[in-house]
Parts: C-alpha cells; structure tokens; sequence
C-alpha cells in the first residue's frame, strides 16, 4: 500500500506519492521550516512553475501487451497510465530505476 498525503495549497489539493515529497511535506506541517528573509521570492516561484509545467508533447509507439500493461499497472496505482508513462521517464532520468537482480 502506497502512502499518501494531501497538502491543501491556495489552488487546489496535491497528493504527495514520492518518499522525498512525503517527507518534506510531513517536516513542513510540524513546523520544521521557516521562510528565508531578503530573498526574490518572485523569481524562485517562477522556476518553480516553470520546473513543474509538462509542456512538451511526444508521440511513442508500443506494443498492444506494453500498452495494455501499463494501463493495467496505472489502475493498480489509482493514477492515469500517461502519468504513470511521464513518472517512469523522470524516474529513469533521475537514475532511481534499477534492474532486478536474478
């Protein structure tokens, strides 16, 4: 079972499913942070946004049993397979996918 947390933001409530956001968010709600002083909060909030946004599109093609895995993987997870697809690419990018030892 995958833990999750949900943090109320001015917008809109995020669930949190990665380890790190989940800790981060958990040290935030007890207080363990406090707010830099004399900072450009402006432009550390626009890299920010612009670090989140998904604004590129791409086109892959699959096979019909790759597909039809990854659909059955996302349901499993409770999350859309495209989400599912872009979470597996950053995960590969940020080096946290390994191959199973036989």
């Amino acid at each position: 079972m995958r833990r999750q947390i949900n943090i109320s933001t001015r917008r809109n409530n995020m669930k949190y499913i990665d380890k790190e956001e989940i800790n981060i968010a958990e040290s935030f709600k007890k207080g363990e942070w406090t707010s830099v002083k004399g900072v450009n909060k402006k432009k550390f909030a626009k890299e920010a946004k612009f670090s989140l946004a998904k604004n590129k599109r791409i086109n892959i093609r699959l096979t019909q049993k790759d597909f039809n895995d990854i659909q059955v993987k996302a349901i499993e997870e409770g999350i859309p397979y495209q989400t599912l697809i872009s979470s597996i690419i950053h995960k590969y990018n940020k080096g946290e996918l390994k191959k199973k030892s036989a």
